[in-house]
């Protein structure tokens, strides 16, 4: 039997030239998109049991969008006045501009890097003696406070959202009408059980983009059938098409 249905457990892609339509057409595909996670911002009264008072930081580091609106969320909710003093650190030029939905952009007090965490290095370093705030997900990567540690700089990591799981199994009750399921964050596979206690690979097939994903795939005792990027295979869609070649072609008499 061909593949014939995938589930993407991702928000459906708001351009149609996204590959994973070129894919459907290319191999007739029925694909279905549905992202397993979604995140919430913390109550005020969750972020007061950190005891962290954003008026005693001079700089924030940004390393997202979501981390900005979060951010001025928690400050509106709390009352406080973000001080024109406050110095803003982004890790791209693009989240550093996303700030002017919430601040006037003055070039003096926003810095940002080329979307590496190396490209933070210098930038931190002029402004050492700066008391950073990290705003970040209870789920994130230690990458910017491994750089601050690195660098000896004083900074506090605070979470200001977390990613939960979505409520796919009230939409979706059995997953067997599903030949392959594409996973791209471990919490999307913590998700998956969240919703599918039961859940028994059996022949579904499962793909995971990214080392941490295929990493919780296995430790979730799921066998892994599709693993992106490869130097083959950079994306998800170009992985599946491979995979999907193979299948197709040996099991066409079956």
């Amino acid at each position: 039997m061909k593949i014939k249905k995938i589930l993407v457990s991702q928000p459906k892609p708001t351009t149609e030239k996204s590959p994973y339509f070129d894919l459907a057409e290319e191999f007739g595909l029925k694909l279905e998109f549905k992202s397993f996670i979604k995140v919430e911002g913390v109550t005020a009264k969750e972020f007061r049991q950190e005891r962290i008072n954003i008026l005693d930081f001079t700089g924030i580091v940004f390393t997202s969008r979501t981390a900005i609106d979060h951010f001025f969320r928690i400050c509106t909710e709390m009352r406080v006045t973000v001080p024109d003093t406050m110095k803003y650190f982004c890790i791209s030029e693009a989240i550093a501009f996303y700030l002017q939905k919430y601040i006037v952009y003055r070039k003096r007090k926003i810095f940002y890097g080329d979307k590496k965490v190396e490209d933070m290095t210098k930038i931190l370093l002029k402004h050492k003696t700066e008391n950073f705030l990290v705003p970040v997900s209870d789920v994130h990567k230690e990458n910017i406070p491994a750089l601050m540690d690195e660098l000896h700089l004083k900074y506090t990591k605070s979470i200001f959202y977390k990613t939960v799981s979505s409520d796919v199994a009230s939409e979706i009750p059995d997953l067997k009408e599903y030949d392959i399921l594409a996973f791209y964050t471990p919490a999307g596979i913590k998700s998956l059980f969240h919703n599918y206690p039961n859940f028994e690979q059996g022949s579904t097939i499962i793909a995971a983009f990214g080392e941490a994903t295929a990493e919780a795939v296995e430790e979730a005792g799921l066998r892994l059938d599709i693993k992106a990027p490869t130097e083959k295979a950079p994306s998800m869609t170009m992985a599946l098409e491979q995979f999907i070649k193979v299948y197709n072609k040996e099991n066409k008499s079956k």
